[in-house]
């Protein structure tokens, strides 16, 4: 199945929907590349950016269930690089 290669950042700003977000995001570990997380103490609020391989509805899927969450802001970019799993 064809890959893409994509970028997810997340904003939580409601820190009551963190165990959730873990939850989801472990869900799609065997996917995801890496995590950069950043507290961001005086906005109080958390930076996350996802790097991950994974077909395209994959990734669309796991940002729809994040988006979902209370408190919790998403948005993803595509690289034009394709592979296969």
């Amino acid at each position: 199945m064809e890959t893409k290669v994509a970028v997810m950042s997340i904003i939580v700003e409601d820190n009551e929907t963190v165990e959730k977000l873990n939850k989801i995001l472990h869900e799609y570990s065997e996917y995801i590349i890496g995590r950069m997380g950043i507290p961001y103490r005086q906005r109080k609020i958390s930076i996350i950016s996802i790097a991950m391989d994974a077909p395209q509805d994959t990734i669309s899927s796991l940002a729809g269930k994040v988006g979902n969450l209370p408190g919790i802001h998403v948005k993803t970019a595509f690289s034009g690089v394709k592979g296969n799993e």
